[in-house]
């Protein structure tokens, strides 16, 4: 049963532009008029429009731009993903709040939103931008039945959930691919990046706390100089603002499909789809490893458990299962 602002804010979007009385509202919940007045305050206190005049009762009239769970849930379809939400306005990253959540017994598909993050992160401890109010920051905790070799392909497939959200809000969606493994691009510029964490026993995974992170509406002039040049925004690409609920709500549907086909087939049943938006095949890349040590080539595809393929000049054929790629727009900027 909800509770607090959020009953009456259930109230209110159920009425569907109309109006709700406080004395209505007050035998509804079990509540007094005064404690139905005490929350439609706390409601407009949080950025919701609400209009009140005599006689004739409470009015939704707007939500804010705020990514908070009952805007969230209201429409969400999902099963197990999202249906539990923790609210951040501000952290230092959302993966750091999940990991917690995830150590102390949260259920799988627990989400962590904020509206910024102070110290954002990316794969191999790079920063991930994240400015308030306009893009999307989440984590998510899962905890699938999987043996810990067959983790890293779960990034994989959740960049096929992140690439299928952007293109169905995209103006055009084939300008949307997969830079290997994880970065979500526009038109050749990294528009999201994913970063994954996780806990084994033994040989079997805990569990892992999937970190997503989107550029909606940021305006990419306000980026950092070292990203400008490689990164844009969704909303820079179709000159429009972006719903970023209604982004979000997609996003949750479309990552727990993908990962339930991924837990129930396998990554093979995924792999097309990774495919159809794999940026680099063809194409000539620099694949720089944990060690230190690079090696340039031909990018082939990538292999059932996504390690990706490569082919040198040499004509030796690579296999790697881990590393930053740079994409070349000719051999001699590799």
């Amino acid at each position: 049963m909800k509770k607090g602002p959020a009953r009456i804010l259930d109230s209110l979007r159920r009425a569907a532009g109309g109006t709700c009385s406080g004395a209505g509202l007050a035998e509804e919940w079990g509540v007094s008029r005064a404690h139905v007045w005490k929350e439609v305050e706390t409601l407009r206190h949080r950025g919701y429009r609400i209009t009140a005049e005599p006689g004739d009762g409470y009015q939704l009239v707007t939500v804010p731009d705020r990514l908070y769970p009952e805007e969230i849930t209201a429409g969400l379809a999902t099963r197990w993903l999202a249906r539990e939400i923790r609210y951040l306005e501000s952290t230092d990253s959302t993966n750091r709040v999940a990991l917690e959540l995830a150590r102390e017994g949260a259920d799988g598909g627990t989400a962590v939103v904020s509206e910024e993050q102070t110290a954002g992160r990316g794969r191999l401890g790079r920063s991930f931008h994240s400015p308030p109010f306009v893009n999307l920051y989440t984590s998510i905790v899962l905890r699938p039945r999987i043996a810990t070799a067959e983790a890293p392909v779960w990034i994989l497939a959740a960049a096929v959930a992140v690439a299928e959200t952007v293109a169905a809000f995209a103006s055009d969606p084939h300008a949307v691919t997969i830079k290997w493994p994880n970065d979500v691009q526009l038109a050749d510029l990294k528009t999201s990046g994913i970063l994954m964490e996780l806990a084994a026993e033994a040989t079997r995974v805990e569990y892992l706390v999937l970190g997503i992170g989107v550029n909606l509406n940021a305006d990419p002039g306000t980026f950092p100089e070292e990203f400008r040049a490689r990164a844009t925004s969704l909303a820079c690409h179709t000159g429009r603002a972006v719903d970023r609920i209604e982004f979000t709500r997609q996003l949750y549907g479309n990552l727990e499909a993908v990962l339930d086909e991924c837990a129930a087939e396998g990554f093979g049943a995924v792999r097309p789809r990774f495919e159809e938006k794999f940026a680099m095949r063809g194409r000539f890349v620099r694949v720089m490893q944990h060690d230190g040590t690079q090696c340039a080539g031909t990018a082939l595809g990538i292999d059932g458990d996504g390690a990706l393929r490569l082919r040198t000049d040499a004509g030796e054929e690579r296999r790697f299962v881990a590393g930053d790629v740079t994409i070349a727009k000719d051999r001699s900027a590799a």
